[in-house]
């Protein structure tokens, strides 16, 4: 969180009681907060936030005042009051900027974690503060992604700070089991939370729908949300400087009595009321709480590492990461790599057969053999993360790759990504042997 994201404090509150213009969400933790000039025929708008583009397209979403307060009330409700809150996640995200929305409904002012990548010490550290500053009393939350969850648990004196709180809502991707029975063994109060930007966030916790939040399940198996949560609908903006107009806005469906109509992209079903989320529909894959569209990974895969014929990206269930990014890489030739059909193991593969291809060495501006990521029937992951790191997010680098003889298929040439999850499964039980850097801030 580069810039203080207290600082927008006033302007969020006028924002919302209206006497304020509309703001638009920072687009990344070092861009300014946008005040909308001319809201136009968005009534009642408060903030537009972007989503963290699914299909490699943010949308602009345009979140009413009294979406977000029906947000903030409903969520100090189920929590057992109003609170003081701890900022740990960035504010260009719903979930960061839902914690200044809930602080503001509180009356109180939140507590903001240290600036750089979260780790435990640092956690520790601003809870400790937060202890010392607050009166004794009063409730105390904060919200964290799967990925901060893991990073505590390793650490007795975090986890000890962490049980402090009275809940700490865990969202922005699916939380382990493990990671979620370690968590509450170890005394966390956690709350499983699923929503999206286009819900103001959270809308279910613990599998459970939110006071006047109806859900259902279309004829497709998505799941649809019905509530007064609900965004406005998607925004076509215009940003200039530190100002933007709304020129044009796409309004979802109204529906009387509940409020406003969302189809998302996940799949799901509901059992006794009770919401279970069967993954994307669209293929996204959500890692460490951000979203990873494969089509671009694998795009990425096959502009940087020559020799490569083919490339399927999919995700295992991970404790830490919620979902692991995993690529299956089809060479151009190459004895031996993995077979689809009996993914054992890897296979092996010559470094020399593609050595006539070179690919510029970053850091040397030399050349190295094509095969350089790859030897030996073994991808080299670090030299594959190290060529992919200037054409993707962090969040989208694979965490495991694995050389395959073919690539699962379907109808006409089509991948077919269920299979390639399976054969991911299998050759991902392997050891897991790399944990890079970089978490939910980076």
């Amino acid at each position: 969180m580069a810039r203080d994201p207290l600082a927008v404090l006033p302007a969020l509150e006028a924002a919302l009681d209206g006497s304020g213009p509309p703001l638009v969400l920072p687009a990344t933790a070092d861009s300014p907060w946008l005040t909308v000039t001319d809201p136009g025929e968005a009534r009642g708008l408060a903030l537009i936030a972007r989503t963290s583009g699914s299909t490699g397209e943010p949308k602009a979403v345009a979140l009413p005042a009294a979406a977000l307060r029906a947000s903030a009330e409903a969520t100090a409700a189920h929590l057992g009051g109003p609170g003081a809150w701890l900022l740990a996640l960035p504010v260009h995200h719903i979930a960061g900027a839902q914690v200044l929305l809930r602080s503001l409904h509180a009356g109180t002012r939140p507590f903001v974690s240290s600036p750089g990548p979260f780790t435990a010490e640092g956690f520790s550290a601003d809870v400790a503060a937060m202890q010392a500053a607050l009166e004794p009393g009063g409730r105390r939350y904060t919200a964290l992604v799967p990925t901060q969850i893991a990073r505590l648990l390793d650490d007795p004196e975090a986890l000890a700070r962490a049980a402090w709180f009275d809940a700490i809502l865990v969202g922005g991707a699916a939380l382990h089991p493990s990671l979620h029975d370690r968590a509450t063994e170890a005394g966390l109060h956690l709350v499983r939370t699923y929503g999206m930007t286009e819900t103001c966030g959270g809308v279910v916790y613990d599998r459970m729908p939110l006071p006047g939040v109806d859900l259902d399940i279309d004829p497709q198996g998505r799941i649809v949300i019905a509530a007064p949560m609900v965004a406005s609908g998607y925004a076509d903006i215009e940003a200039d400087g530190t100002a933007a107009r709304l020129r044009s806005l796409r309004p979802f469906e109204e529906v009387p009595g509940l409020g406003r109509r969302f189809r998302t992209s996940d799949l799901g079903s509901l059992q006794d009321g009770m919401l279970s989320v069967h993954g994307r529909a669209d293929d996204v894959l959500i890692s460490g709480g951000e979203n990873v569209s494969p089509a671009l990974v694998e795009a990425a895969l096959l502009r940087a590492l020559p020799g490569l014929r083919q490339a399927i990206v999919t995700g295992v269930d991970d404790p830490e990461w919620g979902t692991r990014i995993v690529a299956l890489l089809q060479p151009e030739q190459g004895p031996e790599p993995a077979p689809a059909s009996a993914p054992d193991a890897p296979g092996g593969a010559s470094a020399d057969a593609a050595a006539a291809d070179r690919v510029p060495d970053p850091g040397t501006g030399g050349g190295t053999p094509a095969a350089a990521w790859w030897a030996g029937g073994d991808v080299d992951l670090a030299r594959l993360r190290s060529l992919l790191s200037g054409r993707l997010p962090a969040a989208a680098l694979p965490r495991q790759a694995f050389l395959v003889e073919s690539l699962p298929e379907r109808g006409i040439g089509k991948p077919d990504r269920a299979a390639a999850k399976t054969l991911a499964g299998r050759l991902a039980s392997r050891e897991f042997r790399f944990s890079g850097p970089g978490g939910p801030d980076g």
